[in-house]
């Protein structure tokens, strides 16, 4: 059995883990970041198939987002392209023109002359909304008494799937997810090579950082004792000792790992958390039987198609990538049934797409994020700290203060190190004057 001694453990080793970890290392702490996998990246994990780079899903990094803005910051090269403003809608088992700018928005078959106003109308006001503000109530509560026309509504709650990766109207909170489509509005980037390349630059970062890289090594207990962070044990029954420790694990794995968490926040947040879920079909085609369609939302079905390689590098021998997901909310979905819708809304936007199939993979139940801000989630933001055990920190995708996705793991991240940073400030001026 070996003790290994650090400032801070840091437990995850994806996008908030990494973040975490360098800026922890940077700020002069010992910092060991603790992987359960043998592959570093947790969901931004890209894998290579037949000369073909496939995300877990579609992603895609918001440039008006604070992943963006705190990876540029680190010196991470964020090499893409943004995805086309032609849109397609699903509507009534159709594809139809929605949008590709103003002119053809005024030519849509899909709207009537009140439609097309109202929707103007729509996005200037989304535009124009404040995204520091927090509307309280529901996103269809708010959806409801904002927009009057009904398939104005569609398409709202369409965009607010899209850009949020979440199909939950009823319980999402409507301010995060309009500042999310704000956000969106602003542009998108889709990742030469996948999000691997972010991931295996941040790796280099936290190795020249100083940073202990520890991978395939599951965390089994954050051991505390009399208030305070001791150590972290790992399988095996190796250690690592450690005053700070920073968790990017759900909310229900992090429950699991401190002995009474019951009688910490940890418990609070774990009944509250609210997960999103999708269902993903990931394509590689020899090419694509009709060009235009790049991009299709869903209307009728919460459904989002994108076409990545029209506008970034996901392949070495041309391969044309495509992504078409199903958003599932919470609620029980059977993959059999998802896959069968996702293959035909797929033949719906791209007939013929069976006979140009390079690659292929169908993932049935991803956790998109283990929380997103909701009504009726009970008293303030999660963390950055465990109120109950001095040293204990959270970051990840739920770890949210109005950032979403991406954005709320490289936030939280930041958040907590920083925290620990002011901490460890303040604990060696304590020492000094006592001195």
């Amino acid at each position: 059995m070996m003790m290994n001694k650090y400032d801070t453990a840091v437990i995850g080793g994806g996008l908030a883990g990494f973040i975490a970890a360098i800026h922890l290392a940077k700020g002069g702490h010992a910092v060991a970041l603790i992987e359960k996998s043998g592959r570093w990246g947790g969901r931004a994990i890209t894998n290579k198939k037949n000369q073909v780079y496939l995300n877990l899903g579609g992603h895609a990094l918001y440039q008006a987002g604070q992943a963006y803005t705190i990876l540029k910051e680190l010196g991470v090269d964020l090499k893409g392209g943004k995805p086309a403003s032609h849109i397609h809608a699903i509507w009534n088992n159709q594809s139809l023109p929605l949008l590709a700018g103003p002119a053809s928005l005024l030519s849509s078959r899909l709207l009537s002359w009140s439609n097309k106003v109202n929707l103007m109308q729509l996005m200037m006001k989304i535009k124009q909304f404040n995204p520091n503000r927090i509307e309280s109530g529901s996103l269809r509560a708010w959806a409801e008494s904002e927009i009057k026309d009904p398939m104005v509504r569609h398409i709202f709650y369409a965009l607010c799937r899209t850009s949020t990766y979440t199909h939950a109207p009823d319980h999402q909170l409507a301010g995060p997810a309009l500042a999310q489509v704000q956000r969106s509005l602003q542009g998108v980037l889709y990742l030469n090579h996948g999000w691997q390349t972010v991931i295996d630059q941040l790796k280099v970062k936290a190795d020249q950082a100083g940073v202990r890289l520890v991978s395939g090594k599951s965390v089994t207990e954050i051991v505390h004792e009399q208030g305070k962070v001791r150590r972290v044990v790992m399988e095996g029954g190796d250690s690592v000792e450690a005053s700070h420790v920073i968790s990017t694990a759900s909310p229900a794995e992090l429950f699991k790992l401190v002995q009474g968490a019951e009688q910490t926040e940890l418990k609070r947040w774990k009944e509250a958390a609210r997960p999103s879920l999708a269902a993903c079909l990931d394509v590689g085609l020899k090419s694509l039987p009709v060009p235009s369609r790049e991009f299709a939302i869903g209307l009728d079905q919460p459904l989002f198609f994108s076409h990545h390689t029209a506008h970034a590098t996901l392949s070495e021998d041309g391969t044309r990538v495509v992504h078409i997901v199903k958003y599932s909310g919470q609620e029980e979905s059977h993959p059999q049934d998802d896959e069968k819708q996702l293959t035909s809304a797929m033949s719906l936007i791209q007939p013929g797409w069976e006979q140009e199939v390079v690659t292929q993979r169908f993932l049935p139940r991803i956790t998109v994020t283990h929380n997103y801000l909701h009504v009726g989630q009970p008293g303030s933001f999660a963390g950055p700290s465990v109120p109950e055990i001095q040293g204990l920190f959270i970051a990840g995708d739920w770890v949210s203060q109005g950032e979403m996705l991406a954005d709320a793991s490289a936030a939280s991240a930041v958040r907590a190190a920083q925290a620990i940073l002011r901490q460890s400030q303040l604990e060696q001026m304590n020492m000094s004057i006592r001195r």
